[in-house]
């Protein structure tokens, strides 16, 4: 699907023509900070400075159309607020994000900003929490539909309801009923019909089967990517289970502490892992070939994110850390055919 392009406007014509082969989704230098500060009153009597959170901290990265880009990291690391600044549910403090050749941020602020959110839309992470108990599925997932005037009349309604809840393996008679009515994997199909209404050519998917018994998961997994490839989708995957991860990216971003600390292809990043964090996570996955033998956990604690270290944030942590990683902070540069945050792999030490 693609977008109309509006004549009366010439910038928005230039938009949505971008030159061939350039990525559906360009983030570039992505930041946002939360003030999390006392109350005024009580940092003037007691003499404390304003505090900031840095959630995401200068993050870039390239979808191509039809791709899947998935992110991962400890609990904390950032993940989720990039979905959010991606869908425009936060305004960034700094950088951009750029959506089929339009600056998407400025577009959300801006009339326009309607018809661009029927192309991006999110699947959260709870479908317990991301469905009206009171509504109905009819309601929940025809919703966008009435929202962007996509249908007309009560009947037109209820067939492409009926179409969207069997495309992800729904029954049609499953309308009439209400949210506490199905399982957490049904919820989440439900959540996946809402989120294809608009016909959207890009989903941001936060943590979507993480709320889900094993057996579930591959269920919405394989119906992800069945979609995908009818459809023709493009996928940010948000997760922390880095066995969901190899089974449905094409790409992986690891986040720590608000950065990408390491952006390779699957197949790369899965052989040949370079940065000590991705190590450190891939080392601490079960292994079939390995049973009963000793996984080696993640080391140490995430530093305080209102508090983090001088240099490289992972240096408490890495058994490969000097003098410079503690005091001056990597920039992700491309190495080896990767892109990678990391003074060790850098120098050669790795």
């Amino acid at each position: 699907m693609t977008a109309p392009i509006d004549t009366e406007n010439p910038s928005v014509a230039a938009a949505a023509t971008p030159p061939a082969g350039t990525p559906l989704v360009q983030a570039r230098d992505l930041a946002m900070s939360f003030d999390v500060s006392a109350p005024w009153l009580n940092r003037v009597l007691e003499g404390r400075p304003r505090q900031l959170l840095h959630a995401v901290d200068g993050v870039s990265f390239d979808i191509q159309k039809g791709q899947t880009l998935a992110l991962v990291g400890e609990s904390g690391c950032g993940k989720s607020t990039v979905a959010r600044l991606l869908v425009g549910l936060y305004q960034p403090t700094r950088g951009g994000l750029t959506f089929d050749g339009q600056d998407a941020h400025a577009a959300f602020r801006r009339a326009e900003g309607r018809a661009l959110r029927r192309r991006i839309q999110m699947i959260f992470q709870d479908p317990y929490a991301s469905l009206n108990p009171r509504w109905t599925v009819e309601a929940i997932v025809g919703e966008p539909l009435r929202e962007h005037g996509l249908v007309t009349g009560d009947e037109a309604l209820r067939e492409r309801v009926d179409a969207l809840l069997q495309s992800v393996g729904l029954s049609p008679q499953d309308r009439v009923k209400f949210p506490h009515q199905f399982s957490g994997g049904q919820r989440q199909r439900i959540s996946i019909a809402r989120a294809l209404a608009t016909e959207p050519e890009f989903l941001v998917c936060d943590e979507p089967t993480s709320a889900l018994d094993v057996s579930v998961q591959a269920q919405v997994l394989n119906i992800m990517k069945d979609l995908q490839r009818r459809r023709g989708l493009t996928y940010l995957f948000i997760s922390h289970n880095l066995a969901v991860v190899r089974h449905v990216s094409d790409q992986v971003g690891v986040m720590y502490l608000g950065r990408l600390v390491e952006l390779a292809d699957k197949q790369t990043l899965f052989a040949t892992p370079r940065h000590p964090y991705t190590r450190m996570l891939l080392e601490a996955i079960p292994k079939m070939h390995q049973t009963g033998q000793a996984r080696t956990p993640v080391q140490g604690e995430v530093p305080n994110p209102l508090n983090p270290p001088a240099g490289c944030a992972f240096n408490p942590r890495c058994p490969e850390a000097n003098d410079r990683c503690r005091s001056e902070r990597p920039e992700l540069q491309t190495i080896g055919g990767i892109r990678i945050a990391c003074h060790a792999v850098e120098e050669g030490r790795l």
